[in-house]
């Protein structure tokens, strides 16, 4: 018997209804920790069944925007700066969501013990970097929905709602796989301002975004195990339908190939020829 107070797939959609960006964080954290408990206790909970929103709860603040219109600002500047991690806690606070999202739109698909573990854990490292960009910003003197933000991020979610391997193809194995590329240079911006605080947040974030990558890569392959499909030539398939745009270089190949992406997955979605102009990792 579960010794949750409510299967897993609920509490998902608790989540995702939660609007307020440090409660959702908070409540993420506290089922994951409820969910780790009874996995340690040798029980596999139920996953049950839930109904997610097409469109998680969201603050009132930031204003969305289309990208177009998101203010540019110098990054080499401290408003600049402040502007980079506020698009920052904007990723993470998507990405708690999207992690949630994935139990709860697809818990109705048979799958192992392990791809819950993977992401719930996925979905409370997401919540602690989006606490943790988020004081930053408060020790900056600003503050998560102080600035207008991208309109698009849910829109990968949209697009995969009723495709299980689609969304793992585009969120964790193309969208998270692009943090791999430039948080480094993110990093590098704020060791030059002399900010170790905000390169010691963005260094954990750095770190477990690997893991998110790896665990799209695995429960990707092993659906395409369990369909007998080619991995490769369904990654460029599911990234052409659902992808918008190409994919660009440079990349970030060591970190990729860390996290089970090679190159020749994602080398023939973009503009260049495979193998040619590849530009140092990110």
């Amino acid at each position: 018997m579960s010794t949750l107070s409510k299967p897993l797939a609920e509490m998902a959609n608790d989540v995702l209804r939660t609007a307020d960006g440090r409660a959702k964080a908070a409540l993420s954290r506290q089922y994951a920790r409820d969910w780790f408990a009874a996995r340690e206790d040798g029980d596999f909970p139920d996953v049950g069944r839930a109904t997610p929103p097409d469109y998680p709860a969201r603050p009132d603040t930031p204003e969305l925007k289309d990208p177009r219109d998101v203010p540019k600002r110098k990054p080499g500047t401290p408003e600049g700066r402040i502007a980079l991690l506020h698009a920052v806690a904007h990723i993470e606070l998507n990405a708690v969501d999207l992690h949630w999202d994935i139990i709860a739109r697809f818990s109705h698909i048979k799958m192992p013990a392990g791809f819950f573990d993977d992401w719930v854990k996925a979905a409370d490292e997401e919540s602690n970097h989006f606490n943790l960009v988020s004081d930053r910003l408060e020790a900056l003197g600003s503050h998560y929905g102080a600035l207008a933000a991208h309109a698009g991020m849910w829109r990968a979610a949209e697009d995969t709602k009723d495709d299980f391997m689609g969304r793992l193809a585009v969120v964790p194995m193309v969208l998270e796989a692009r943090g791999l590329d430039v948080t480094p240079g993110m990093i590098e911006l704020f060791r030059r301002a002399k900010d170790s605080e905000t390169v010691a947040a963005m260094e954990v974030i750095y770190a477990e975004e690997v893991g998110h990558v790896a665990y799209g890569s695995k429960w990707f392959h092993f659906l395409c195990g369990r369909h007998e499909l080619d991995p490769k030539d369904e990654f460029h398939r599911l990234v052409r339908k659902y992808f918008h745009g190409l994919l660009r270089p440079p990349f970030n190949e060591e970190k990729r190939a860390e996290a089970g992406l090679p190159p020749d997955f994602y080398w023939p979605l973009t503009e260049e020829t495979p193998g040619k102009n590849r530009g140092t990792p990110g």
